[in-house]
């Protein structure tokens, strides 16, 4: 509310003026404006402190800060030119107060509320033994391949061999992918053996490098990779029969090891 008169007028060669708003806001500011100019009654406010004062050409304006709680809110009379003015202080509407509140507290039952509830739990203990098998297996995927390291040529390739018919590729219809791996098992295990590079030769590459240390068993060893050729590059139609086949052509070379030095 505004009102544009909150003190008397008083004369003496003139009247003096003093408007500002009525209602007193704790949280905002409140502005006085006194005419004429040159009027000073800053040390006149009383649960008000003073932020900023402005002039114009014909009056002052102060802008104030109701302090929250103060007992009052008013302009104390104030003198001009050696005279008084104001025969009581201009009063100011206090902030309204709240109703308060009646009735028992609805605190709730703490317990209840800072309770965790039980799937929270079970969805740690979810991930926690997801995370617990899945640093196992890394570790047993690394202590397997530095066991594996470590064995005879032979032996790691009985490991890889045996390894490679628990997966079971043909029995998923992946010929080509069986005997791509199965090749690999003697060409790495030559490798290993005797230190021909096999598994970055073509095949007639690698014959030719094998014939220099095992020229007996060449023939049984491009018999075995040119049967593999058939179904990795020519696109034959591979059986069971025939990957059986394939899987004994490998265990006889490598059991046998019928390759000379």
């Amino acid at each position: 509310m505004i009102a544009l008169l909150l003190a008397a007028i008083l004369y003496r060669e003139g009247p003096i003026e003093i408007s500002g708003d009525r209602q007193v806001d704790p949280a905002g500011s409140l502005y006085i404006t006194v005419k004429p100019k040159g009027v000073d009654i800053r040390n006149r406010f009383r649960g008000f402190r003073l932020a900023e004062d402005y002039d114009d050409e014909d009056s002052t304006q102060w802008r104030l800060e109701p302090e929250p709680c103060a007992p009052h809110y008013e302009i104390a009379p104030f003198e001009f030119e050696g005279k008084v003015y104001g025969q009581g202080a201009v009063q100011f509407d206090p902030p309204p107060k709240c109703k308060p509140v009646e009735g028992p507290m609805d605190v709730g039952d703490p317990g209840t509320e800072s309770q965790t509830p039980w799937w929270e739990y079970a969805l740690a203990a979810l991930a926690a033994l997801g995370l617990g098998y899945l640093v196992w297996k890394l570790l047993h995927l690394a202590f397997r391949r530095v066991r594996e390291h470590f064995l005879s040529p032979i032996e790691r390739a009985r490991v890889e061999l045996e390894r490679l018919l628990k997966a079971d590729l043909p029995g998923k219809g992946r010929y080509k992918d069986f005997y791509v791996e199965l090749t690999m098992v003697v060409r790495r295990y030559i490798q290993r053996k005797y230190g021909i590079k096999a598994p970055h030769l073509t095949t007639g590459e690698f014959l030719n490098a094998a014939r220099t240390v095992c020229a007996d068993s060449a023939a049984q060893l491009r018999d075995f990779l040119e049967s593999a050729d058939l179904v990795k590059f020519a696109g034959l139609a591979a059986t069971p029969e025939m990957a059986s086949e394939a899987v004994g052509c490998a265990k006889n070379y490598l059991e046998g090891d019928n390759v000379v030095r």
